[in-house]
């Protein structure tokens, strides 16, 4: 695996800030003004929080693998290569076994099938989805699992936190309905507080949980069809560009469903597949040399 460090992206230590602070911001708004007000006297509130504080660190541990994991970079070769000769090779490389292998003229590299080249990361990533800002990074080969599961607990996060603060809302109301104004004026800042609060709360659970659901099915369409949006796209292409309407599609084979997830989340059974760990892959093109394997 390619040694990997956090990518020195303006926007990328933006949107990573912005992240963390979404985060720590949710919590303290949980705890202090939703569960503590309204489950203070029940062991509902001891509950509430426990469960969403797994919630989040969890979210915290996939995002910090999606961050930091290596998503897949191909590596450069130890001696520079000479490409003068590269039509006269390049038949050679496929009757050895190495088609679909090509040459980026960014990194000056031979790389594997399905692997495409990062503006942002100034390398080639094997079978790259995208590159995302808000996890600094791109997303791989090696980390889309991660990536994955973080948008699956950010989804989680924003649905818990839009119920309960939903309930504390109707539970503030009802409360007031109840008889408890003769402390309206004492009680008027904090009240306008905890309102601003909730609002705030409410977009950033909307914003959050709608963002993260349309990511999180477009990943898994991408993953059951075989087919990278960078894939689909020069497919798009390719097809506008026939003649007969046809769409022409990559050489590799498509396989089942469940075998294709298991590429990207593992032989483990389905419950690891929810846990930031490294797991065992059924994709066997891991380790490979930077040069295909052909007579030069």
């Amino acid at each position: 695996m390619a040694s990997f460090c956090c990518r020195r992206d303006l926007c990328g230590f933006i949107c990573l800030i912005l992240t963390y602070l979404s985060v720590f911001y949710a919590d303290y708004v949980v705890i202090l003004y939703v569960l503590v007000p309204a489950y203070s006297e029940s062991v509902w509130g001891t509950l509430h929080g426990s469960v969403f504080n797994v919630i989040l660190l969890m979210l915290l541990a996939c995002h910090t693998k999606a961050v930091f994991s290596d998503p897949g970079v191909v590596p450069l070769p130890e001696m520079a290569i000479d490409f003068s000769d590269l039509r006269s090779q390049s038949s050679r490389m496929n009757d050895r076994g190495c088609e679909g292998w090509t040459v980026c003229s960014r990194c000056e590299t031979y790389r594997p099938p399905r692997a495409h080249h990062c503006k942002v990361c100034q390398r080639c990533i094997r079978r790259m989805d995208h590159h995302c800002p808000w996890i600094n990074n791109c997303v791989g080969e090696l980390n889309q699992k991660y990536f994955i599961q973080f948008l699956f607990y950010t989804g989680m996060a924003s649905l818990y936190s839009l119920a309960l603060v939903v309930s504390a809302w109707i539970w503030r109301i009802w409360s007031e309905i109840d008889g408890n104004e003769e402390n309206e004026g004492e009680e008027a800042p904090s009240k306008h507080l905890i309102l601003a609060h909730y609002i705030i709360l409410l977009v950033e659970s909307i914003l959050f949980g709608v963002f993260v659901m349309v990511i999180f099915y477009d990943q898994l369409v991408s993953i059951i069809t075989d087919e990278t949006p960078i894939e689909q796209m020069k497919n798009r292409l390719m097809k506008d560009r026939t003649n007969n309407g046809q769409s022409i599609h990559t050489s590799h084979t498509r396989k089942p469903k469940i075998a294709l997830l298991r590429e990207v989340f593992g032989r483990d059974s389905v419950f690891c597949w929810l846990l930031p760990l490294q797991s065992s892959s059924s994709a066997g093109g891991f380790n490979y040399s930077p040069v295909p394997d052909y007579d030069v």
